[in-house]
């Protein structure tokens, strides 16, 4: 493994592109910033998740890694902007989601956390898939969005592939 060549406290780095963001949105931000809505992001987020793909195959084919972490900077100001958009909406922060990406994680890996999830019977889940299931109980519903949401994701990334002259 390399080296970093400067060792920066990554929180707040975080904290710089939230702020960043938070300007960006306010009252003496950027005019295309603060029009933007979760929907009108939707294609950037696609495409940088796309970017990501790309940056992860160039690091694979010649070990250089300075796209990937453009493009792994370009997703996270994804997140970081749809959080900002839902705290301004009255939904949940970026600690929000954070926490409930830091939970879930724990709770799919019992075997690490020592932390077991129970059924509805009190006995402890052992594998990642019935530990899903049981978080999603009550939530069915939302598993009908997904079709929609890959075709979606798939237009969307024709169109990306439009925009940058890639030929399918």
């Amino acid at each position: 493994m390399r080296k970093l060549a400067e060792e920066k406290n990554p929180w707040e780095e975080v904290g710089r592109l939230c702020e960043i963001v938070a300007k960006l949105r306010g009252p003496d931000g950027c005019p295309w910033d603060r029009v933007q809505t979760h929907e009108s992001l939707k294609p950037a987020c696609i495409e940088e998740a796309a970017e990501v793909i790309g940056g992860i195959d160039i690091l694979k084919e010649t070990g250089r890694a300075e796209n990937l972490k453009e493009e792994l900077g370009d997703l996270l100001l994804q997140v970081i902007f749809h959080a900002q958009l839902a705290q301004e909406e009255g939904f949940f922060s970026l600690a929000d989601v954070a926490a409930a990406a830091a939970d879930k994680m724990v709770r799919r890996h019992p075997h690490v956390f020592h932390e077991p999830m129970l059924d509805d019977d009190g006995q402890p889940l052992t594998g990642w898939q019935q530990i899903k299931a049981q978080e999603k109980k009550g939530r069915e519903w939302e598993e009908a969005y997904l079709p929609v949401a890959f075709e979606e994701a798939a237009d969307l990334i024709e169109q990306a592939k439009k925009r940058k002259g890639i030929s399918s």
